[in-house]
């Protein structure tokens, strides 16, 4: 018998896992042969998406735990008694540190959403959503104003939805502030709700920087960044989006976006 994986190259790739053996007859002659094919695509994307994934985990706890060492060791070797050199190697590794409680943060985030929700644990009750929008913008607000940048809220104050309000207001958190951050001064955020064909759409629109078409298939994924150093730089753990998916998956939803380079996006759970 033998066993091999082949690859049909075309887009996207498939991956098929083949068996073949010798058919017998009572007598022991041969009377042909059987192969039987396994597409075993789903489950290479899953372990390249692990690999990706501890890869990635590695990368980004090793960054700020590579700085805060360094510092250390700057301060033990005598810059411990330079009082203004200290202070600032300080605030930056408190900084560092900070980042890394983030990420740490953001991965049991996320571990516990998908946790809940391939139990069916998620709980759902009926609310406005207007008030959800609304805490929303509260939490928001103080970035905005610091770029004057106008937060609006459109959403019929009747409309209500079953959510999980605390989860679907984290996931508008994280959309609303990536909007803020990449948007120019003096502008403005959208959070619009509306009901069309029985479906609840929720949309954070901005007139930012935009995202170009080639990054919009990955944006989702766990550390994926269009700016490593913008990114990075913004104090983000590259697991927001991630954060967003699973909590709209976890309501039985979908989330998307469409953006422009220089014209902004518009994210639609």
């Amino acid at each position: 018998s033998l066993e091999d994986d082949l690859v049909i190259r075309r887009q996207p790739e498939i991956y098929l896992r083949v068996y073949g053996a010798v058919l017998l007859n009572a007598q022991g002659q041969r009377i042909g042969a059987l192969a039987v094919l396994n597409d075993i695509t789903r489950l290479r994307k899953l372990e390249r998406a692990r690999t990706d994934f501890v890869a990635n985990v590695s990368h980004e706890l090793k960054t700020p735990i590579t700085t805060i060492k360094g510092f250390i060791e700057t301060l033990l070797t005598g810059a411990l008694e330079e009082k203004e050199n200290a202070r600032r190697f300080l605030e930056i590794m408190a900084q560092e540190s900070e980042r890394l409680n983030s990420i740490i943060d953001d991965l049991l985030s996320l571990s516990g959403i998908e946790q809940d929700s391939k139990g069916f644990q998620i709980m759902l009750e009926e609310v406005e959503l207007r008030d959800v929008l609304q805490n929303t913008f509260q939490v928001c607000q103080s970035g905005a104003k610091g770029k004057n940048i106008t937060i609006q809220i459109e959403c019929d104050i009747n409309l209500k939805a079953k959510v999980n309000a605390p989860l679907l207001g984290q996931a508008l958190v994280n959309l609303v502030q990536n909007a803020v951050e990449y948007s120019v001064k003096d502008s403005r955020v959208l959070i619009s709700a509306v009901q069309e064909n029985g479906q609840l759409i929720i949309s954070v629109h901005d007139w930012g920087s935009g995202i170009a078409r080639d990054h919009l298939p990955r944006l989702f994924e766990r550390f994926y960044r269009v700016d490593k150093a913008r990114s990075r730089e913004l104090g983000g753990t590259g697991l927001g989006l991630a954060i967003v998916k699973h909590i709209v998956q976890a309501h039985g939803g979908t989330v998307s976006v469409d953006s422009e380079l220089q014209k902004g996006s518009v994210f639609k759970i």
